[in-house]
C-alpha cells in the first residue's frame, strides 16, 4: 500500500474514528501505515482527542444508571448503558493483570468485565449470574483494550432470568464470548444462592 497524500490519510483517520471510537494510536498506524507520530499529528492537527479523551465524553453522555450493583464493582469503564438492552465496558489491560512469565492477561479479568457488564445491564435491584458458558479465543496482552459489549436476550415470559451474551474485542478480533444466565429478583425475594454453584454476584 501506498502511502496516502496528507490530505486523504486526513479523511480517512478521521472516518475510522468516527466508525470505531475505541480504536487505538497503535491500530490506526497499522491501518495507514505510518508512524504513531504521525497518526498523533494527524488527530491534532484534526482536533481529535486521544482514546482515553474520547472514552470520557462518551461516558459522560446520559446513559441509564446501573442498578444491580455499584458503579465502581462493574470491571472496565462503561461508556454506554441501555438498561434491559444493552450495554459497552472498555478494560485496559496493565501489568498487574499478567502472567509474569508469559506476560498473558489472566482469562480471570476477561471474565470479570464480561461477567460484571452481564449483570450492570439487567433493570433490576438484585441480578445474580446463575451460568455462564464462556469461552477464550485467544489470548489478551499488555496494553490491549479490551471492548465487552452485551446485549440482553431475554424470552417471553421470563420475568425471573435474563439472557445475556457478551462478546469482547480487541480492535476488531473478538477475544472472548459469553453466554450468561442471570437470576432477576422481578420484584420478588431472589436467593442469594443464585441457580447453582457457579452463582456469582459479579
Amino acid at each position: 500500500m501506498e502511502r496516502l497524500p496528507k490530505k486523504q490519510r486526513h479523511q480517512l483517520l478521521a472516518r475510522l474514528i468516527e466508525e470505531n471510537p475505541f480504536i487505538t494510536d497503535r491500530e490506526l498506524t497499522r491501518q495507514l501505515k505510518v508512524s504513531i507520530q504521525t497518526i498523533r499529528l494527524d488527530r491534532m492537527e484534526l482536533g481529535i482527542p486521544e482514546l482515553r479523551e474520547r472514552l470520557k465524553v462518551m461516558a459522560e453522555r446520559s446513559y441509564d444508571p446501573v442498578k444491580s450493583l455499584p458503579l465502581d464493582e462493574v470491571i472496565g469503564d462503561v461508556v454506554d448503558l441501555q438498561l434491559d438492552r444493552s450495554a459497552i465496558s472498555v478494560f485496559e489491560i496493565r501489568e498487574e493483570h499478567l502472567f509474569s512469565r508469559t506476560g498473558i492477561a489472566r482469562g480471570h479479568h476477561v471474565f470479570a468485565q464480561a461477567n460484571s457488564l452481564a449483570v450492570a445491564v439487567i433493570n433490576d435491584e438484585i441480578a445474580l449470574t446463575a451460568t455462564a458458558d464462556i469461552r477464550f479465543l485467544r489470548s489478551v496482552r499488555l496494553g490491549e483494550k479490551c471492548i465487552a459489549k452485551a446485549y440482553v436476550r431475554s424470552g417471553a415470559g421470563e420475568r425471573s432470568k435474563a439472557k445475556v451474551d457478551v462478546f469482547t474485542y480487541v480492535g476488531d478480533e473478538m477475544v472472548f464470548q459469553g453466554y450468561f444466565v442471570i437470576y432477576r429478583s422481578a420484584g420478588e425475594t431472589v436467593s442469594q444462592e443464585g441457580g447453582d454453584e457457579r452463582a456469582d454476584r459479579h
